[in-house]
C-alpha cells in the first residue's frame, strides 16, 4: 500500500465513522443518509483494490470479480452523491421520484459493466486500466460505460456544488469549494480516461504519463472531496471543543470565590441529583452545566452578601464603587460579619458588574473572574 493510499484510507474511513455517528443520531435526515451511503460505497470499494482481497475475491467468484465490485461501489458512491443534491433541491415526494429516475442510468451502467466483464476473456480480466487491451470489446465497453456514467454524474454534482457554494455561508462555503475543486479534478480525470480509452480502442498510442497523471489527479481529488464534506462539521466541532475548554478553565478560576460564598450560603447551591452528578462526570456537556451552575451560584452569593460588602466598603471609603478589587478586599470581612449575625442594610447593591452597555454573560463572567483571582492574590 502506498503512502497516498494509506492517507486516503485514513481520511475516508475516519470520515465514514464521523458521518455514521451523525446518521445514528438522526436516521431520518435524508441528506445526511445520502452522504453516509456515498462514503460507505466509497469505503467499500477501497479493499477491492488491495492485492490480497483481489486474490481472495477472484479465487472465489472468478477472474475480474474484484475489479467489477470495486467499480460498482464507485458508481454507487457517485449515485448517492447525486441523491444528496436531489434531496437538497426537492421536497420529499418529488425527491423520491427523482431518486428513482436517477437510479435508471446507474442500474443500466452496472448491468452493462457486469455483462462486459462476463464476455471478456479470462486472460484479459486481471489487467489494470494502464495495461488493459482496449481492442478487446468487453474491456473497452467495461471502461467506457463506467467512465461515461462517472463523468456525467460527477459533472452534475459539480454544477450543483458550485451553485450552492455561492449561496452558503462559512464554514459551509469553504467545504463546498473544496468539494467543487475535488469534483472538477474527478470530472477532468474521468473525461481524460474516456478519451484515452477511445484512442486505445481505435489502436492509437497514448503516452504513459497521461494515464498516470489522470490516475494521480483522481487519487488526489478523492481525499480532497472527503475533506470538503467533513470540513464544516470539523470546524463546528473545533468551536465546541474550544468552548468546552474555556468553560472548564473558567470553572476552575471561579473556585476561590465560589468556595468562599458556598461556605456562607450552602443553601443557594443549585439542586444536584445523583444521576446529574454521574451525567456531569461522564458527559462532555457536564462541563457546560457545571460552568453555568457555578456562575449563577457565585452571582447569587454576591447578591446576598452585597449589603455587608457595601457596609464594609463604606466604612473604608464611602465613595468607592464595589469593583472586583474593592469587593475582594472586603469580602472575607463581610462574610465574617454575616456569619456572626451582624445587622446590615437589607437592600442588595451591585457588586462587580460590567460597565454600562455591556450586559453580556461573558462580560459578567470576566468580572467574577477578576474578583475570584484578586481574592486569591490577597490571601
Amino acid at each position: 500500500m502506498t503512502v497516498l493510499s494509506l492517507v486516503l484510507a485514513v481520511v475516508l474511513y475516519g470520515s465514514l465513522l464521523w458521518t455514521g455517528r451523525q446518521v445514528a443520531r438522526d436516521p431520518s435526515d435524508r441528506l445526511l443518509r445520502a452522504v453516509f451511503l456515498c462514503m460507505f460505497s466509497a469505503g467499500l470499494s477501497f479493499p477491492f483494490g488491495l492485492p490480497v482481497v483481489i486474490r481472495l475475491v477472484d479465487g472465489f467468484a472468478g477472474d475480474g470479480a474484484a475489479k467489477l465490485l470495486q467499480n460498482l461501489c464507485l458508481l454507487g458512491a457517485v449515485y448517492f452523491l447525486g441523491c444528496f443534491f436531489i434531496h437538497s433541491a426537492s421536497d420529499p415526494a418529488a425527491a423520491r421520484t427523482r431518486v428513482r429516475r436517477h437510479a435508471v442510468p446507474f442500474a443500466a451502467t452496472a448491468v452493462i459493466a457486469a455483462a462486459a466483464m462476463a464476455v471478456t476473456p479470462h486472460i484479459e480480466r486481471g489487467h489494470t486500466y494502464a495495461t488493459a487491451d482496449m481492442r478487446v470489446p468487453g474491456v473497452a465497453v467495461f471502461y467506457l460505460s463506467a467512465g461515461a456514467y462517472l463523468t456525467y454524474a460527477l459533472a452534475a454534482a459539480l454544477f450543483w456544488t458550485v451553485r450552492y457554494a455561492r449561496l452558503a455561508s462559512r464554514p459551509l462555503t469553504t467545504g463546498l469549494r473544496m468539494v467543487a475543486a475535488a469534483l472538477a479534478g474527478m470530472v477532468l480525470a474521468s473525461a481524460v480516461r474516456e478519451c484515452v480509452t477511445l484512442l486505445r480502442l481505435l489502436g492509437g498510442g497514448v503516452p504513459h504519463p497521461v494515464i498516470t497523471g489522470a490516475k494521480l489527479l483522481l487519487d488526489l481529488a478523492i481525499p480532497l472531496f472527503v475533506a470538503g464534506v467533513v470540513y464544516p462539521g470539523l470546524v463546528t466541532r473545533w468551536a465546541s471543543i474550544r468552548l468546552w475548554w474555556h468553560h472548564g478553565r473558567v470553572y476552575r478560576r471561579l473556585a476561590p470565590l465560589w468556595e468562599a460564598l458556598h461556605l456562607a450560603f450552602p443553601e443557594d447551591a443549585l439542586e444536584r441529583t445523583g444521576g446529574g452528578r454521574r451525567r456531569d462526570a461522564l458527559s462532555p456537556q457536564g462541563v457546560h452545566r457545571r460552568y453555568y451552575r457555578r456562575v449563577i451560584e457565585c452571582r447569587d452569593g454576591l447578591v446576598r452578601i452585597s449589603p455587608y460588602l457595601a457596609l464594609e466598603a463604606a466604612t473604608a471609603d464611602a465613595e468607592a464603587p464595589l469593583t472586583p478589587e474593592v469587593a475582594a478586599r472586603h469580602l472575607r470581612t463581610a462574610l465574617r460579619a454575616y456569619a456572626s449575625g451582624e445587622d446590615a442594610p437589607s437592600q442588595a447593591v451591585p457588586v462587580a458588574l460590567p460597565g454600562e452597555g455591556d450586559g453580556s454573560l461573558e462580560s459578567d463572567v470576566r468580572q467574577l473572574i477578576r474578583l475570584s483571582e484578586t481574592l486569591t492574590a490577597q490571601f
